[in-house]
């Protein structure tokens, strides 16, 4: 049986993403802490934490890896004319602390969002490193919400949930062009689901996910100011 890594925490670093074990897909580490630091050495190697409370912080790096690359954001018929109605609207960075606790509360089979877990990446989000995207419906209610963190050209989604039908898929068409419009060269979507693969999302190697994601992390966007400036120009059919 391979031994996994335990990480102290006062030694920041993590084994090579590669050396992630097959079964189960992607399990790296195990231990540490969620400092800063070390949160943002993970996803500058392409390792996230994804753990219950019950157990330790798990690391992992999972192969292939879920990607969508902006330009190829999907828009469906139905979509489009969703979009055309103009039901909703999109924000970045106005209700950060009600986005992670909704991600973590709306998921009917649990959530690996801990108290912990929020209290480091609300602490990302101070330093400007982590943010939120908000879905508001015509009355200015949230109508859904994903949170994720930026470095470089790379942003890395972590979760996501929607109250009304058809709120995250908006929030995704808004977030692929607003992403697109910044120079970012891909976003990371960690695994794999139906709603992903409908939007334009794919899996691939993780060896071409580290590729690209050493080859943009340091890379600055054209735009560091998390205001979201694009619109639906529809109508379009």
């Amino acid at each position: 049986m391979t031994t996994l890594p335990w990480l102290e925490p006062d030694h920041l670093w993590f084994p090579p993403a590669e050396e992630a074990l097959d079964d189960p897909d992607g399990l790296l580490a195990l231990g540490g802490d969620l400092s800063t630091d070390r949160l943002v050495l993970a996803y500058r190697n392409g390792i996230f934490p994804w753990y219950s409370d019950d157990q330790p912080i798990l690391w992992w790096s999972p192969d292939p890896r879920c990607v969508l690359f902006p330009p190829d954001i999907h828009i469906s018929r139905s979509l489009r004319r969703t979009l055309n109605q103009r039901r909703f609207h999109v924000t970045a960075d106005r209700a950060f602390s009600r986005i992670i606790r909704l991600c973590g509360s709306t998921r009917a089979e649990g959530t690996w969002i801990t108290d912990d877990m929020v209290a480091a990446y609300t602490e990302l989000h101070r330093r400007g490193i982590a943010h939120s995207i908000e879905i508001w419906n015509r009355n200015n209610e949230l109508a859904g919400g994903m949170y994720g963190v930026a470095l470089g050209r790379c942003f890395f989604g972590e979760s996501m949930f929607s109250l009304e039908t058809n709120a995250s898929k908006v929030l995704m068409v808004h977030l692929a062009n607003q992403l697109r419009l910044w120079g970012y060269r891909m976003m990371d979507c960690q695994v794999e689901s139906g709603h992903l693969l409908t939007m334009g999302a794919r899996s691939i190697p993780r060896a071409e996910f580290l590729s690209i994601l050493r080859a943009c992390v340091d890379q600055k966007p054209d735009q560091s100011d998390w205001t979201f400036t694009w619109e639906w120009r529809g109508p379009e059919v």
